[in-house]
């Protein structure tokens, strides 16, 4: 699903020659730096920076990868990926298990006050709390996140924060592709949005990744209007691939008041409600 050679290639399209010293000319064809290039400024062979674009090399050393995310101006996400991707050959992590913990189902009942999900590697929803149903108009448990926004939600949608949302979303299935190439749940994940979606293949294609642990989330909710919330990532230690997501309003917000009249709305629903399909099928 994912590979060092590509990554590579797109990300060196990237890089303004300027930026590292190199003057260009209106005869120059190429997008970014060129393959010599980067090997010259990197301190390795031609030969062997082609072979690593072309999937042909082994594994580099560290010392090999700092130099390359130093050329190509990789952020540290960036710079774990593809010292991840260079790893692949040898050591391909086995997808974890979605099996929700009934310890972790009973802390995630204890979020009354905002939305809150438990949430895997794929996006898939595995189990979401009163409000997280009300906030998606229909159970939170069985959504993958990725599909409810490429192909289900219309522009006008629950996302106020759609281009945000769908650059999040599209660089965390990057980093899962990395972490487990050899999920084939994933993999079917990535082909039906592909298949569905002609902004997710545009986003795609750019092989950008993005570790996204805490941050704004805007929403517009057809019965309480505009929600500003705050999103903070909380990931498991277990090596679950999971991770609990409380969205909170800030104190005396708007969006508390709205989230307090969504749960008024939502008076004498249910409570915590695992994805008991999804988790059958892992």
């Amino acid at each position: 699903m994912d590979d060092l050679a590509g990554f590579l290639r797109t990300r060196r399209s990237r890089v303004d020659p300027a930026t590292v010293g190199i003057p260009t000319d209106t005869r120059r064809r190429v997008e970014g730096l060129r393959r010599e290039e980067v090997a010259h400024l990197s301190g390795v062979s031609v030969d062997y920076y082609v072979r690593l674009e072309q999937g042909r090399a082994t594994q580099p050393s560290e010392q090999v990868l700092d130099a390359l995310a130093r050329v190509l101006g990789l952020d540290e996400t960036e710079r774990c990926h593809v010292g991840r991707l260079a790893r692949q050959r040898r050591h391909r992590a086995k997808a974890p298990s979605g099996k929700v913990r009934p310890e972790l189902l009973r802390v995630l009942g204890l979020v009354t006050d905002a939305p809150a999900l438990i949430m895997n590697h794929r996006l898939d929803v595995l189990a979401g709390n009163h409000l997280a149903d009300l906030l998606y108009g229909r159970p939170a448990a069985g959504l993958n996140i990725a599909r409810h926004l490429f192909l289900e939600e219309t522009e006008r949608g629950l996302y106020a924060d759609r281009e945000s949302c769908t650059l999040d979303v599209v660089g965390h299935l990057r980093l899962a592709a990395g972490k487990y190439p050899d999920d084939a749940r994933l993999a079917s994940v990535i082909g039906e949005l592909a298949m569905g979606s002609e902004r997710f293949r545009r986003l795609w294609a750019r092989a950008d990744v993005r570790a996204r642990t805490h941050g704004r989330k805007l929403y517009r909710h057809p019965l309480v209007g505009p929600l500003e919330l705050h999103q903070e990532n909380f990931a498991l230690s277990d090596d679950s691939g999971m991770e609990l997501i409380v969205l909170s309003a800030a104190p005396g917000s708007p969006a508390e008041d709205g989230l307090r009249l969504l749960a008024g709305l939502g008076a004498g629903g249910s409570g915590v409600q695992p994805a008991v399909k999804a988790q059958a099928h892992e």
